[in-house]
Formats: C-alpha cells, sequence, structure tokens
C-alpha cells in the first residue's frame, strides 16, 4: 500500500472513479488507490487521466485510464468493461462525474437543462446500474458511493438551482438503489460536500464572482476518511445513507 490511512485495506479491490480527470474525482482515485485498490480512472479527457495513472504507478498503486462520456449510455457500458478487462470486476464505484449549471432557471437554454441532467443525474444512475448487473451476476458484494452536495439541501439563489435539482435526486437514487441491491449485498450510499477547493469551485467563482465562494472552503483530502469508511468492510451495515461533509456550511 501507498501512504495514509493504512487502517483501510483495499487490497483485491477494483474501483472506478469518475471525473478522475481534476478535482474531488482526482483526490479520490488517489485515495483509494492508496488504501491498496487497483483504479480506473475515467472521464473524457485521456491525456490527464494517463498522467494520473502514471502518477499513482510512480507511487506504488495501480491505475489504468478509461475514457468515458458519461452523457453517452454506450459509452458508460464500454467502460465498464475495459475496466473489468483491464484490471477485473469492478467492486467500487465512485459517481463522481458532474456539471454545475451556473444559470438561473429562467435563462437556462435547453441544451444546458439536458447536459447538466444527463451528468449528473442520468449517467451515476446508469453507471451505477451497470456496475450491479456485473455485480449481481457474479455473485460478488460491491460498494457505490455517490458524489452528492450540500446543494442538495440548501439553496440560496445563486444560481445554480437544476444542479441542486438533480443533486438532490441522486440523494433519493442512493436511498432506492440502497433497498433494491441490498439482497446482493451492494451498498449505496452518498456523500454531500460543501465548499472543497477545486476545479469546479474556481470555474463557479470565475463566472459568479466570489459571492459564489463559501466562508469556509475545505481541503480536498478531509474527504479522504469518509470515502474509506463507505468502501470499507466497516460500513458493511450501512447503506441508503447520505453523509454531509460541508465544514457547517450547509442547514441544520
Amino acid at each position: 500500500m501507498l501512504g495514509g490511512m493504512q487502517e483501510v485495506n483495499l487490497e483485491g479491490q477494483v474501483a472506478l472513479v469518475t471525473g478522475a480527470s481534476s478535482g474531488l474525482g482526482r483526490r479520490f482515485a488517489t485515495t483509494l488507490a492508496s488504501a491498496g485498490a487497483s483504479v480506473a480512472v475515467a472521464a473524457r479527457r485521456v491525456d490527464r487521466l494517463e498522467s494520473l495513472a502514471g502518477e499513482i504507478a510512480g507511487r506504488g498503486g495501480r491505475a489504468v485510464p478509461v475514457e468515458l462520456d458519461v452523457t453517452d449510455a454506450d459509452s458508460i457500458t464500454a467502460a465498464v468493461g475495459s475496466a473489468q478487462d483491464r484490471l477485473g470486476l469492478v467492486t467500487i464505484l465512485v459517481n463522481n462525474a458532474g456539471i454545475p449549471d451556473a444559470q438561473y432557471a429562467t435563462r437556462m437554454p435547453l441544451e444546458l437543462v439536458d447536459r447538466v441532467i444527463d451528468t449528473n443525474l442520468r449517467g451515476p444512475w446508469l453507471m451505477a446500474c451497470e456496475v450491479a448487473r456485473r455485480l449481481i451476476g457474479a455473485g460478488s458484494p460491491g460498494r457505490v458511493v455517490n458524489i452528492s452536495s450540500i446543494g442538495a439541501f440548501n439553496y440560496s439563489g445563486g444560481a445554480a438551482a437544476l444542479y441542486s435539482v438533480t443533486k438532490a435526486a441522486v440523494n433519493r437514487m442512493t436511498e432506492v438503489l440502497a433497498v433494491e441491491w441490498s439482497r446482493f449485498g451492494i451498498n449505496v450510499n452518498a456523500i454531500a460536500p460543501g465548499a472543497f477547493a477545486s476545479e469546479m469551485m474556481d470555474g463557479m467563482v470565475a463566472r459568479l464572482g466570489s459571492a459564489a465562494l463559501a466562508e469556509r472552503v475545505a481541503d480536498p483530502a478531509l474527504l479522504d476518511s469518509t470515502l474509506l469508511y463507505l468502501v470499507s468492510p466497516r460500513s458493511q451495515a450501512v447503506t441508503g445513507t447520505v453523509v454531509k461533509v460541508d465544514n457547517g456550511q450547509g442547514p441544520r
């Protein structure tokens, strides 16, 4: 295993992380590799994935780049198949890919509405089902971690209404799939981060100004322990749960 969080041992596990070319997804991939998992890093920007896979390999881990467009159903099927062919059955899925809308509801063009829904909701649904279908066929347990947002619980009118709607739907998706798949040993949980330093956060600030920046922007490393808990044997009885990691930014 690589350094850090060594109390969680994921050796023998195969993880697939979507949206892994930057931001939180990149962090999630390196965290899982540090715990011993073989990791398929998936996104559209293959050059960045190759760099990330090389970095993980250089630190003693194992990772492969997988091209993925979560808005394309055929791409999802192909990506999961490629990960399985190269690393083995995917037993951990981190559904991280997502985009903000950064538009007021009445000003959003239809193309943007469709892209936000396809990326943030339809894609994660199809990805989770594709991974679960293979786990069920193999008779293997697994872990799905959906990345939600504190925006699913709180919206203050900051031009991200549809983003908030899709993340609220991800929370409900987490709950219903957990119930449906519990008899197969597939746990489905979600993490709802607040404002964490990432490329997406930088983009929101650039578009909306400093008002988009929360008072306390947290270090992505603070998500490591939550992720590792949800994919480890220690959380075997935990499913259908959305864990808020928001540094006190959301409603209470």
